[in-house]
């Protein structure tokens, strides 16, 4: 359903006055450009800069210059989510600024998460369970990640009385790091074992 969904608007988008004008080649790349941003937005909730960036990169290779390639950008994000950039980014904000009590439950309940992923079965860098914490509390409660991670702060340090990050990186020293040392160990021992040739 929702591939058909997305097939909708990529043929929409094409038929626009934006796509018509376009390229294949242009068109795919701005499309794809259009998803970058929608993700840079949904992490950070800010879009300018790299805007500004991806339009010169694109524009520097077509024939139009860098602001006709940030409103083809444009163009291609609303035909493909439906809204601006600015008012997806309005909207993440909005709610991040209301929310509710169970969010802030539920910002604990992923801060606690982190500590599981560190210590836990194959273990992971703090960075990388801040952040799959930190996302996955976005996409349920619809705001960004950076919001979400200073939630999961916040809460954190009120209901633990320490902070998250110094909690992270020591059960990364203890849990984490052994098992890195060990595998990347393994690996070492294993690239300087001599190869034996096989007879034909």
């Amino acid at each position: 359903m929702a591939t058909e969904h997305n097939d909708q608007k990529h043929t929409e988008a094409r038929q626009s006055s934006t796509g018509k004008a376009l390229s294949d080649s242009q068109f795919d790349e701005s499309w794809a450009l259009a998803e970058i941003m929608h993700r840079g937005i949904r992490k950070s909730g800010s879009f300018h800069e790299k805007l500004t960036d991806y339009s010169h990169a694109f524009a520097r290779s077509e024939k139009f210059d860098q602001m006709k390639g940030e409103t083809i950008i444009r163009d291609q994000f609303k035909a493909r989510y439906g809204e601006t950039m600015n008012q997806m980014r309005e909207k993440l904000k909005a709610r991040e600024a209301d929310i509710p009590l169970s969010g802030h439950e539920q910002a604990l309940d992923h801060a606690r998460m982190i500590e599981t992923l560190i210590c836990d079965g194959k273990t992971m860098p703090f960075y990388r369970a801040h952040d799959y914490a930190g996302g996955a509390l976005a996409e349920r409660l619809n705001i960004t990640e950076a919001g979400a991670k200073r939630l999961m702060s916040d809460a954190y340090s009120k209901n633990e009385g320490r902070e998250l990050y110094e909690t992270g990186k020591a059960l990364e020293k203890q849990f984490h790091q052994p098992v890195r040392e060990a595998a990347q160990q393994a690996r070492e021992s294993k690239r300087d074992q001599p190869r034996t040739r096989v007879r034909v």
